[in-house]
């Protein structure tokens, strides 16, 4: 499997993304550092909030999460990879699949992302996610896993939608074709990373790696461990555990047969002790028979 190479400047040059101390401004629109839209634009849709009449937001769209099991098995992977990743961090909300409704008054103006994360956000359980009621904190990182089903027309709803919004970082992997596109806010808008780079990128927001080889896409811990499913990983702990008792085995083996030397040893010794205490034993049996014929006149 051929891989890309790495360079270690690959991100030099591209506008510097916030961190936790840096706010990231969008459209215009000042915001604190967690992302928090603290003013709205004209250029951002109005709230139409009507007291009169509640809104219902539906938490389903009625569409699957997927329409393949290759699709379904990525956005798994990407979503408890990132799950993972941010697993010690309470305010960084993953979720994969859940309807987002960034404007209150407007439940047809949503959409729900393959995978999503938001900084800023405690974890926990939700049925949708409601930005107003999310201290009005848009997704960060959207990621989008394509299938034969996905149309450019809906695609370009969903670039526009998160251009529009606030997401940061886009990221799109055709597992069909081995693809793989990425897009950071510069300003206002969504800038595409160059082909030559996002074949090996690293997210300023996630910190994780990615590289696209002639056969998947691989991305990768901060420590260098790659995402894997859940069933990858029990494969792999499974694996392990297998070399694990082989070597054991193999030192099983090593040992007995060290001690199987060390018998054939210490049996060798008793066997050479034994003989020089014969050889001893004769000697001094020769001198005295000797001793007692002199004294006897016997010459030798």
């Amino acid at each position: 499997m051929s891989t890309h190479t790495c360079p270690s400047d690959i991100t030099r040059g591209l506008p510097v993304m916030p961190g936790p101390d840096m706010p990231f401004p969008y459209d215009g629109i000042p915001v604190s550092k967690e992302g928090r839209v603290l003013d709205k634009s004209p250029s951002r849709p109005k709230s139409s909030r009507k007291k009169a009449k509640k809104i219902h937001y539906p938490e389903s769209d009625g569409k699957p999460m997927a329409e393949n099991t290759k699709q379904f098995r990525w956005i798994v992977k990407i979503k408890e990879g990132l799950e993972e990743r941010f697993a010690d961090a309470p305010d960084v909300f993953v979720a994969g699949d859940l309807l987002w409704y960034p404007v209150e008054g407007d439940n047809r103006l949503r959409m729900a992302p393959d995978a999503m994360v938001a900084f800023g956000r405690p974890k926990g359980d939700r049925g949708s996610y409601l930005q107003w009621k999310e201290e009005n904190i848009p997704p960060q990182v959207v990621f989008e896993v394509l299938s034969p089903g996905n149309r450019a027309g809906e695609m370009r709803n969903k670039f526009k939608f998160y251009e529009t919004y606030g997401v940061q970082e886009y990221y799109i992997y055709d597992p069909d074709r081995i693809t793989f596109e990425g897009w950071i806010r510069e300003g206002s808008r969504l800038v595409k990373i160059p082909h030559d780079e996002i074949v090996c990128w690293e997210s300023p927001r996630l910190n994780l790696k990615f590289q696209l080889t002639d056969d998947e896409l691989l991305i990768f811990h901060p420590d260098g461990q790659k995402f894997l499913t859940a069933l990858e990983d029990k494969l792999l702990v499974r694996k392990e555990r297998m070399r694990a008792d082989k070597e054991r085995m193999r030192a099983d083996k090593e040992r007995l047969r060290a001690n199987k030397e060390r018998l054939l040893a210490d049996k060798e010794r008793l066997r050479a002790e034994e003989l020089q205490k014969r050889e001893e034993a004769a000697r001094e049996r020769a001198l005295m028979l000797e001793a007692k014929l002199k004294e006897l006149g016997i010459a030798i």
